[in-house]
């Protein structure tokens, strides 16, 4: 069910240059590109991100998984990997991977959730279980 939903958004984003409608219609969306630690398999999720304010080399990613009790796999495959591909827009292009911690986390998790309110709720859902994880994603040059 998820795949077919994420394939659905995936092609959806492709065919109308990075937009997609539905629960995501003007939201920034970023398909992010990771292989399977496990399998080995090549995957791509689209998420929502959020560009930083001062360098346009610079995009988070939140590692929500709508507020469950454990982190994305995607999170494990980036963080194992280091460096990943992405999709903004029409662009296709490489990225280093890296987390997000401390007072910059939250204040980066804070701004995101101030511009979509679900992350918060994303937030409440984890409180005590786990904090979610922010991955900066620099442009490689």
């Amino acid at each position: 069910m998820t795949d077919d939903w994420n394939t659905n958004i995936i092609k959806e984003f492709r065919a109308n240059e990075g937009r997609v409608g539905g629960p995501f219609e003007g939201a920034p969306m970023i398909v992010v590109h990771h292989r399977g630690r496990k399998s080995g398999r090549e995957l791509e999720i689209p998420l929502m991100y959020m560009a930083d304010d001062k360098d346009a080399n610079l995009y988070y990613i939140f590692a929500s998984k709508a507020g469950a009790p454990t982190h994305p796999e995607w999170y494990h495959n980036l963080i194992a990997a280091g460096d990943t591909t992405v999709e903004i827009g029409t662009e296709t292009f490489p990225v280093q991977v890296s987390e997000v911690t401390g007072a910059d986390r939250d204040t980066i998790y804070t701004e995101q959730a101030s511009r979509y309110p679900g992350f918060a709720e994303y937030a409440e859902k984890t409180a005590g279980i786990r904090t979610i994880p922010v991955l900066a994603l620099r442009r490689n040059r």
